[in-house]
């Protein structure tokens, strides 16, 4: 396992909870995790690096645990307890500051914990129904937070008693109605304090709290549907944006145009990265690959399929790929190893339809759910209108 986990420049986060791999170089994927303790509530939701040598890998689950993965062993070192999933919900956010672990869930509340301790030394409220939280790279203690009629908020977290910027909803539409707030991911902008999010509405915004006001300074639209998360393209001139119909879109900041669109994908974007050296961007969901694209020529590099649906990736900061030897624009199909992949659903316990409680849906399931109908009706409609 040490000498696989040392091969892999992506690591993504599955709904099976199950950390997986890949190798681009070797065309490979790897399963890491316990196949006797593997259950629905070890869905990983969110990742993130321990360390900047990149050794060690945080795994955030479903059932409220952090565990530490060391990449150069190959295997878990430690996991700890960091709330109660049944209050708190799940996690939106992952990071660390200071040696310390910070964490966000559902709720709303922003925790800093003790190094390999499950007491939390800070609580902050970020308000109800937050969908994301994220770093800033070159601010540790910074960490933005927004979601569900919850606007983005920044904090700092050596002055926690209140947001060092707290967003202003915008102005009403045309018929002076409220325009409802969703924010689904966010990012901050290198060299600057400006802040970029997407909305459930289909908006990418650019928020400057340097400005004197707290709406944003640039505001633009992509497609008709939720987006649901995003990618800083390096630079800060660029983001990529994902929907939760497969659609993946490079928008320019400085105009708010759509400068292109990055095709390929069959399934709602859970997470999107940019490499730090490289133009390239990675992105994974519902439909079970992970896909490179070009940046360049918007070309896809590289298909790999994982057999489970992904909820969140990282990449690694050294090169995707030592020794490239394939085309320019080729497609690269990955798959993963069958032993591992039989082994791994072998030893799942049987679940009987029957009997079963019915499990409780997340928002984004729901939200899941209400497109897959709206897809149908709209399906039967056309049908009607040919016939």
């Amino acid at each position: 396992m040490a000498d696989r986990s040392r091969l892999c420049s992506v690591w993504l986060g599955s709904e099976t909870g199950i950390l997986k791999g890949v190798s681009l170089s070797r065309k490979q994927a790897f399963n890491f995790c316990q196949v006797s303790s593997l259950s629905r509530d070890q869905e990983v939701r969110a990742l993130c690096w321990a360390d900047p040598a990149e050794s060690e890998l945080l795994v955030g689950s479903v059932n409220g645990t952090v565990k530490t993965f060391s990449t150069e062993k190959g295997l878990f070192t430690e996991s700890r307890s960091c709330g109660d999933p049944a209050e708190d919900g799940a996690f939106t956010g992952l990071a660390v500051a200071d040696g310390a672990l910070v964490t966000c869930v559902e709720s709303g509340k922003l925790r800093v914990w003790k190094e390999e301790s499950s007491v939390h030394v800070l609580e902050v409220d970020a308000g109800k129904s937050v969908w994301r939280m994220r770093q800033s790279p070159e601010h540790r203690h910074r960490v933005a937070t927004g979601g569900k009629e919850n606007g983005l908020r920044i904090w700092d977290l050596q002055r926690p008693e209140q947001p060092v910027f707290a967003a202003k909803n915008v102005r009403n539409d045309f018929l002076d109605l409220r325009r409802p707030e969703w924010v689904r991911d966010m990012a901050f902008i290198p060299g600057s304090d400006k802040v970029v999010t997407c909305t459930g509405h289909h908006e990418v915004r650019v928020y400057d709290p340097a400005s004197p006001q707290r709406r944003p300074v640039l505001e633009a639209q992509y497609g008709e549907v939720p987006l649901t998360a995003l990618a800083l393209v390096p630079g800060g001139t660029s983001v990529v944006v994902g929907n939760t119909h497969g659609q993946l879109a490079l928008l320019d900041l400085r105009k708010g145009l759509v400068r292109g669109c990055l095709k390929g994908l069959s399934g709602g974007v859970r997470a999107l990265q940019c490499h730090a050296s490289r133009p390239v961007v990675a992105s994974c969901g519902l439909d079970r690959f992970l896909r490179i694209h070009s940046l360049e020529d918007r070309t896809l590099l590289h298909k790999v399929y994982l057999k489970s649906r992904l909820n969140c990736l990282l990449l690694a900061s050294r090169d995707l790929e030592e020794g490239e030897a394939a085309e320019e624009g080729e497609k690269k199909e990955v798959k993963e190893e069958e032993e591992e992949e039989d082994e791994v659903w072998d030893a799942m316990e049987r679940v009987e339809e029957r009997g079963e409680p019915k499990r409780k849906l997340t928002g984004e399931e729901e939200e899941e759910e209400e497109e897959e109908g709206v897809r149908r009706k709209s399906k039967k409609k056309r049908k009607k209108g040919q016939d």
